[in-house]
Formats: structure tokens, sequence, C-alpha cells
């Protein structure tokens, strides 16, 4: 009758449930090894509004065990238990804070500008500069690299400026969905790109893309924004009065961790690697859709070409990168039914074949026959190679000249 009454089994399942959904819960949420290749976002979704329901039930069996029949073990058998337990605490600990990630990566709750004249961030920085109603800002790569995204107005509208630094994916968003402005927390990631979730519907977005990849608005889109990365330098000329988010000096270590990420890339860090040209996971790329096709530019050789004049469904292109290296363009090379092609003369003007008129760096023509004429932008993105394929499988892909359907990756 003792050996009935006495049942460990109670407690170990109390255990199980306390424990292993909030494990399984991070270890999908979190680029842990093997985790971000699995298709488990519906899983994740599901799965994280059980997780605390479930561990209620764990303690519930654990309390009832403690109550019950805890005195009845050895005394072995007690601290095993307690050791156990106090394993669990531990494990909560590190699911719930130490690798969730709006914990890991906080947003700034003030964030703070300045102009070109009291700012405080280096010129040779990059940005997400983004324009409104004459009104221009710039977001640090390196600050928003750490807080993932900034909530914030420019000229009047809703901004979500975001940034991934496991795809090197800046994205800009209208945070108004159907008619309500939303608040944004980080939930995770999957297949290394950030998942957010919006306050009001609970629902999944990728960063990448602005899809509504699992929950209530199922198949929606957040409406992108037009912006710009280049230098901070580089955006001043062309935005003066442009406003510049400082950093905030209470995640000044968290920016730290992300120096050099804005201009090194992997491949030059790897000394194993002899061919600097091959395309691994993190090579760079400069992404365009157009009409609903993708088409991925190594980042490599158009910096040693510094333009690019190209074809790409129906329309004609100029991919261009500043002398700093780090500032791209990408325009629309048709104008008034005339297609131009580009390029660089001695004073790293752009000037067209056609009618050796000279354009400015924010597609301007400033002399020439075609004087107040100007390229029409066309939204380009730089991002991480494995990054820029997994979300576009059907991308075609430029490198030196080569155009292939797709490619595969070095490790």
């Amino acid at each position: 009758m003792e050996k009935y009454i006495h049942r460990p089994g109670i407690f170990w399942i109390g255990i199980i449930l306390l424990v292993v959904p909030g494990l399984v819960h991070a270890y999908l949420l979190m680029p842990f090894p093997g985790s971000q290749d699995l298709n488990a976002i519906t899983v994740c979704y599901y799965l994280e509004k059980i997780v605390n329901p479930l561990r209620l039930i764990g303690l519930i069996f654990i309390v009832w065990y403690l109550y019950k029949f805890y005195n009845k073990n050895t005394k072995r058998g007690r601290w095993v238990k307690a050791i156990v337990f106090i394993l669990c605490l531990c494990s909560f600990y590190i699911t719930d804070y130490m690798y969730k990630a709006e914990t890991m990566f906080k947003e700034t709750q003030a964030a703070k500008f300045a102009n070109g004249l009291n700012n405080k961030v280096p010129l040779n920085y990059l940005v997400v500069g983004v324009v409104n109603n004459g009104v221009a800002k710039a977001y640090p790569v390196i600050y928003l690299g750490y807080h993932h995204k900034v909530q914030d107005n420019v000229g009047g509208q809703p901004v979500l400026v975001t940034y991934c630094t496991m795809c090197r994916t800046g994205r800009v968003y209208n945070p108004v969905v159907n008619g309500k402005r939303q608040n944004f927390r980080l939930v995770g990631a999957r297949h290394y790109n950030a998942i957010i979730e919006d306050e009001s519907t609970r629902t999944w977005w990728y960063q990448a893309t602005g899809n509504a990849a699992v929950g209530k608005l199922k198949g929606q889109h957040l409406q992108e924004l037009p912006y710009e990365q280049l230098t901070l330098g580089a955006w001043l000329q062309k935005h003066p009065t442009s406003m510049i988010m400082q950093p905030d000096k209470l995640y000044a270590p968290d920016y730290a961790d992300l120096k050099n990420y804005d201009r090194v890339q992997a491949i030059d860090k790897d000394s194993t690697l002899k061919n600097k040209d091959s395309l691994i996971r993190k090579s760079w790329v400069i992404g365009v859709i157009i009409n609903g096709q993708a088409k991925a530019y190594d980042w490599r050789h158009i910096h040693n070409k510094r333009l690019l004049n190209d074809e790409f469904n129906h329309n004609s292109l100029l991919i261009g990168i500043e002398k700093d290296s780090l500032s791209y363009h990408v325009w629309n090379t048709t104008v008034n039914g005339k297609t131009f092609h580009f390029d660089l003369n001695k004073d790293e003007q752009l000037t067209d074949k056609e009618t050796a008129s000279v354009w400015d760096w924010d597609g301007l023509c400033i002399a020439g026959t075609q004087k107040g004429q100007r390229l029409t932008k066309v939204q380009a993105y730089q991002e991480y190679w494995h990054s820029w394929k997994h979300f576009h499988p059907a991308t075609t892909f430029w490198k030196g000249g080569q155009i292939e359907p797709t490619v595969a990756m070095i490790y």
C-alpha cells in the first residue's frame, strides 16, 4: 500500500511539463545549431501559447507531490528531487531571460536625434536613411543591429525601422495594420531572420519580407517604405538637414560588440579560405525585386566594377557603389522613354554615354543636355546570400558577368 501511495512519476511528469516545452521553444526561436534550418514557425507560434499553461500544470503536479509524498522519500531521494527542482529554476532563467530575444536585444525607449552640427555619430558609419514630406532621418546600422527595431515617425509618417544582423537585412515598414498603429516586439528568429509580433493580433512577421508567417493575419504583408543604406557622410551630402539617431549610453557595450560589422565581410576574416571570390553563406549581395522577380548581384564584383549597366525583367538598371566602398544605389535608367548607359569620369561623377551629361549620386543630372532630369530610384537591399536565397528561392544571380538561376553556397 505504501508503494502504491508513493508515486514519483507525478513529480517527474511535473518536471517535464515545467522544463521541456520552454527549452524546445527557446531552442527553436534562437540560432542554436540546427534549429534555424527547421520549418517550425507554426510549431513555435502555438507552442508559445501553451508553454506557460503547461508549466502551471507541471507546477501543480510538483506541489501536489511535494505536499503528499515528499516526506516518504529516502534522504537521498529528497536531495535528488530538491536539486532537480533548483535546476528547473535555472532552466527557467535560461529560457525566459538569458536566451529570450526581447530581453537580449532591448529596444531603446528614448531614441535621441541630433542635427549635423550636434551629431556624435562618425560619418563613416552605415545608416538606414528615410525621407518623408521633406523630413530626413538617419538610423545608424550599428545601433539598429543591436536593437533590431526602432519605432518612430518621419515627417508625420509612422515608421518601423528594422535591421537583422543574422541576415544583414535592413527594412522599413509602415507599422499601421488594418488602420491601427501597432507596437511590435521582437519574438526571436526563424531561418536566421528576426521575427516580430504586433501587439493587437499577435501575428508573427518576417523582418526580411514583412510577410505575416503565422497568426490571425497570416498571408498579409506590412507596407514597405522606401529607404537607402549608405554612409552617414554620403547621406548628409544628399540631406544636410537630416536628423541622426544618437547612441543610447545604456547600450554602449552592445554597440561595441558590432564594431566593424558594417564594413568587413565574413569572407575577409576567414584565413582558411584562399579564394576570396568564393560565394559563402555570408557573402554580401545587392538584391532587387522587379515586378515580382528577384535578382542578386555579388557585392565584391560590383565593388570592383563600381558601376554596372544591366537589364532585368524589361527594366534598364544602373547599380553603383560610391568611392567610400559602402554606399550603394540602384536606378532605372530610362528617362522620358530614352535609356541611358553610364560610366564614371575622372572626378567620380556619373556620365551617360548617350549625351555625356553629368549626374550626381542622387540620380540627378547636374550638367549637360539632360540637366534637371532625374533617374528613378529602385529599392535595393544589401543582404547575406543565404538570406536572400532563402526568401527568394527563384532568384537569378549575377557574378562578374555570369548570370545563373541559382548557385550553391560554400558552408
